[in-house]
């Protein structure tokens, strides 16, 4: 590769210019099929020439850019796809001439420049949509190393947000696909707005994909940066009015032949991402302070109980009795979530401890302390917001408190929850307890 001549690049690209031209004539006399095949296995022949040779190869990259093998690639491409002819050579041809894009694009910002100048968005809008699964593979590695933050903001404009949807809806439907997976935890979600365009485009199953890939990537605390800290701090306002406006469909979920309700599973992810969120310091404290969560969540459990008190549906309190029956349905866990986001919001946050007081929160999530196979771990979650919502709060202990004297709330509950009352002074206190073992 490194004592390769200028010569050599030049005579390839005589070759793929000349081919290029008998190409067009042959498409538009519809005739020379036979020559046709012959031009496609000299095609692949010599992408697979360029795409070896500027493996990692800056001298050769520089060289073959210069030449405009670039400009002369892209144009091929777009040729050969006009053809319409879905055989191997053509597949073949089209993919060896996208890996010499990605492969001259690799640690390269020239030549990313000029293939993002030359491509963007035609090759993209092309590739991304081909029905061979290799040739949408190696356009997404070619996109995933020519963006940047600044071609991320290119994709707001309406005519090329199109390419973002593409990138997605790939990852939908080749779950394995991990360049697309890398566009868009990589470089789409570092763009809030570029988000909000996209979700506002998406239907409700692309709406969960999206939802899912931000949710790896919150979890993911080891590998996201401060920057990217911030940026999820703006992702969390538009989540928080997502979830608002939608957390009622969830009820649709009482029915059983809703069980696929597609809103409502958009509002089961809203909710798993705003629990990741808020376990997080950064998002945590921005959250907390976001006008009508709080209040959003608590009104949300209150329906969704009261719906499984109504009828027998996801959100009825069971516990089977041998303890092996597995339930399958989309809101299992909700109302767990839903008091584990409440007692997020309310970690050292004297306000949000009183609102939930004044909503009356508080014995709604002790009447959701017991065991329930549609919700794995609510005790543990109730233990854990009853914690955060007495810490430091004497009025929501003495509530708590008072409900247990009067019989409004299970001391057996209690105890479970590493809690008990204790009379001191004419007060009654709620205080942790160690379990005995």
């Amino acid at each position: 590769r490194e004592t390769a001549k200028e010569s050599v690049f030049q005579d390839v690209l005589e070759i793929l210019t000349s081919t290029s031209s008998t190409i067009e004539q042959t498409c538009k006399d519809s005739c020379g099929l036979a020559d046709l095949d012959t031009c496609l296995l000299l095609i692949a022949e010599c992408f697979r020439c360029l795409r070896n040779a500027c493996v990692e190869c800056a001298k050769n990259q520089h060289v073959m850019r210069n030449l405009g093998l670039i400009s002369t690639s892209v144009h091929l491409i777009k040729l050969l796809h006009g053809i319409q002819v879905k055989e191997e050579l053509l597949l073949t041809a089209l993919r060896c001439s996208l890996q010499f894009l990605g492969n001259i694009a690799a640690g390269n910002g020239d030549s990313q420049n000029s293939i993002w100048k030359c491509a963007f968005p035609d090759l993209f809008l092309i590739c991304l949509i081909y029905s061979d699964e290799k040739i949408v593979t190696y356009c997404c590695m070619v996109l995933f190393t020519c963006l940047n933050a600044e071609r991320v903001r290119e994709l707001l404009d309406p005519g090329n947000l199109t390419v973002a949807l593409h990138v997605l809806r790939v990852y939908k439907e080749q779950l394995e696909s991990e360049w697309s997976f890398l566009i868009v935890t990589e470089h789409l979600l570092k763009c809030p707005e570029l988000v909000k365009a996209l979700y506002a485009k998406l239907n409700n199953q692309e709406r969960v994909t999206l939802l899912e890939l931000m949710a790896a990537k919150v979890s993911d605390k080891n590998s996201v940066t401060s920057e990217e800290m911030n940026v999820f701090v703006r992702h969390a306002d538009f989540l928080a009015v997502c979830f608002q406006e939608k957390c009622g469909a969830v009820l649709k979920l009482t029915a059983a032949e809703d069980t696929e309700d597609e809103e409502a599973l958009v509002t089961i992810r809203l909710l798993d991402i705003l629990c990741e969120m808020t376990s997080s310091n950064s998002q945590l404290e921005h959250l907390q302070a976001f006008p009508g969560l709080l209040e959003t969540a608590v009104d949300t459990l209150r329906l969704t109980h009261l719906a499984g008190k109504q009828a027998v549906n996801i959100f009825t309190a069971t516990h089977a009795v041998t303890g092996q029956e597995e339930i399958s349905h989309p809101a299992v866990g909700f109302k767990s979530h839903l008091i584990r986001l409440i007692g997020n919001l309310c970690y050292k946050n004297k306000e949000n401890q009183d609102k939930v007081y004044d909503l009356d929160g508080i014995s709604l999530i002790l009447d959701n302390c017991s065991i329930d196979d549609n919700n794995p771990f609510v005790s543990q979650w109730a233990v854990y917001a009853i914690r955060n919502l007495t810490e430091q709060n004497e009025r929501n202990q003495a509530l708590i408190a008072q409900m247990e004297q009067k019989g409004v709330a299970d001391s057996s509950a209690l105890e479970r929850m590493g809690l008990e009352i204790q009379q001191r002074d004419d007060k009654l206190i709620l205080r942790s307890v160690r379990k005995k073992p």
